[in-house]
């Protein structure tokens, strides 16, 4: 992989792992990290998961605001810039990848870093982790997707009052209202995550990859359209050699070994 100064990127048989490294500020995350971790993503290779997690005791504590002063006041424009060129292709790359992607947040999940923690397909926290949309105690609104993804998965009640109040929504709590996959004890996060990374690697990819596409097209699209685009990628799916695997194990009653194609 690419030698990186915020992030480590390290592929392990099928299994790619992004590291937020930058532990002495939280994982705080400038734009020269989202376009670290955006450039990580566009060299998957054969890797067949993901798995971005953060280094030390937090996941990510959001934009790194303290250690550039002069941006943080210098009015929207700089911030417009920063979105449009960074961390706005990071997080679409995140939400879009071909292969599943898992976020392990521990410690802050807060601002940008809660949307780079969301894009996951599976997000696991332990219970020392919390979501955080501190936007409005600065005075201004949420970004890196967020106003698309939390009232998707919690609702509109519950996005108003992550997004107005500022609320921490703690691991537990999360599971609880469906904003992430899991909460599990601290100590077994680590294992919990790679156990879940591992399983997903061993899986039909193609499939797993159409199956994100559809999933996030069907919440915009209507029923008639979501019917047309599940049978198209019932059409590719189909005609993968994963497909003619999982057909034969189903005949002769085996598990299924998937190869990725």
């Amino acid at each position: 992989m690419s030698d990186f100064e915020m992030i480590r990127a390290e592929r392990a048989g099928d299994i790619l792992t992004i590291t937020l490294n930058r532990p002495e500020r939280l994982n705080a995350c400038p734009p020269a990290m989202a376009d670290e971790i955006f450039a990580a993503l566009r060299d998957l290779g054969d890797a067949r998961a993901v798995l971005i997690k953060g280094e030390g005791r937090a996941f990510c504590s959001g934009a790194d605001l303290a250690a550039n002063a002069e941006m943080s006041v210098s009015g929207g424009d700089r911030a417009y810039a920063s979105l449009s060129q960074h961390y706005n292709p990071m997080v679409q790359a995140l939400a879009t990848a071909p292969v599943p992607v898992v976020s392990v947040v521990q410690g802050p999940a807060a601002g940008v870093g809660c949307s780079i923690a969301l894009a996951a397909d599976f997000v696991l926290a332990g219970k020392s982790g919390y979501f955080l949309q501190a936007f409005a105690n600065i005075g201004l609104v949420p970004d890196g997707g967020s106003s698309w993804m939390l009232p998707r998965l919690i609702g509109t009640a519950q996005a108003t009052r992550m997004m107005m109040l500022g609320e921490k929504i703690h691991g537990e709590e999360a599971e609880r209202i469906g904003l992430i996959y899991k909460c599990v004890e601290d100590d077994a996060l680590e294992a919990e995550a790679q156990a879940l990374v591992e399983r997903l690697a061993k899986g039909p990819t193609v499939a797993l990859g159409l199956m994100k596409q559809t999933l996030r097209s069907g919440l915009e699209a209507d029923f008639t359209a979501t019917l047309a685009a599940e049978a198209k990628a019932q059409r590719e799916a189909g005609n993968t050699q994963d497909a003619v695997e999982g057909a034969l194990a189903f005949l002769q009653k085996r598990k299924a070994e998937f190869k990725g194609a």
